[in-house]
């Protein structure tokens, strides 16, 4: 093992301090399955549990106890190393972030964080690019800043936070002539449906855990994308199923009312995903906190 590497010292710090591998996968950005492999390395390179598991979380053995300070004197020492590196000013920055989206994001996200940079960073530029199979590349080789969105194909080998949990709604125009006060199971099943399916996200769970309750929606059409859903719908006796958040931002673009789904569907993360090559990237970092305090939940859009 290289003798700073740093992100495996910091993973023993922060399951050190919270006893948690869940906890430390949270705080550092990481998957679980990362914290885990991470500590293996780690039990390996010293060839001690390090820490074993009890009733009160991830306690330390002697070893673990006796590693930490040496531990956080490397850490420390490191980061007065990365304190040398130019500082970001957002006033001053004329930078070109490159950011793929969902359609959805570029809805929800976009306008409010366009806002706050023209106050926060007026020479700063933003390139949206579309979600694809390109996007990991992008990503990987630097051609991406950031990707933002229901992306489960990202969860492995970046670096995520998770912004805020989504659920599930169902759109219908507010004429509809047979669902007025609420949707019901034979509602939904009885009544053709629309459906979004866009490149490169993870919303394709609704037909797959529809169809593992034993449920068929009757798809009369399909549409690749979620822009301009809401004057679609309102024109149409089609029942939407889309993200509660954007329904939110929709509100008042478009005469429709959204009911629950009718039948249970997981909820999922909306998150920001980057490549290591950006983790400790100042102007990288910087607008990762801005998308965040934007979209974390209870905070404004």
């Amino acid at each position: 093992m290289n003798p700073l590497d740093a992100r495996l010292l910091s993973v023993f710090d922060e399951v050190y301090k919270s006893r948690s591998v869940s906890r430390t996968a949270e705080t550092l950005g990481l998957g679980q399955p990362a914290v885990s492999i991470a500590l293996g390395k780690l039990r390996e390179q010293f060839g001690d549990p390090l820490f074993v598991r009890t009733a009160t979380g991830m306690d330390p053995t002697p070893l673990g106890e006796a590693l930490i300070d040496p531990i956080r004197e490397a850490l420390q020492a490191l980061e007065r190393v990365l304190g040398q590196r130019m500082e970001f000013d957002p006033q001053q920055s004329t930078r070109n972030f490159r950011i793929c989206m969902t359609d959805i994001s570029q809805l929800v996200l976009l306008p409010g964080l366009w806002t706050r940079l023209r106050a926060l960073a007026p020479h700063i530029h933003i390139e949206v690019l579309p979600l694809s199979d390109k996007t990991p590349g992008l990503l990987e080789t630097g051609r991406a800043d950031l990707a933002v969105g229901f992306l489960p194909q990202l969860e492995a080998g970046f670096y995520q936070q998770a912004l805020f949990r989504q659920q599930y709604v169902c759109m219908v125009s507010a004429e509809h002539p047979r669902i007025r006060d609420g949707l019901t199971r034979e509602q939904f099943e009885s009544e053709e449906h629309a459906m979004v399916s866009t490149e490169g996200t993870g919303h394709l769970i609704v037909d797959r855990e529809l169809a593992r309750q034993g449920i068929r929606r009757r798809v009369a059409l399909r549409i690749p994308n979620f822009v301009g859903v809401a004057f679609f719908i309102e024109q149409t006796d089609l029942i939407l199923t889309i993200p509660r958040r954007l329904s939110e931002v929709l509100t008042g673009r478009g005469r429709f009312r959204c009911f629950p789904v009718p039948y249970p569907l997981p909820e999922y993360s909306v998150r920001q995903h980057w490549h290591a090559r950006f983790h400790n990237d100042p102007a990288n970092r910087w607008l990762r906190g801005l998308i965040s305090e934007l979209l974390s939940e209870g905070g404004p859009v």
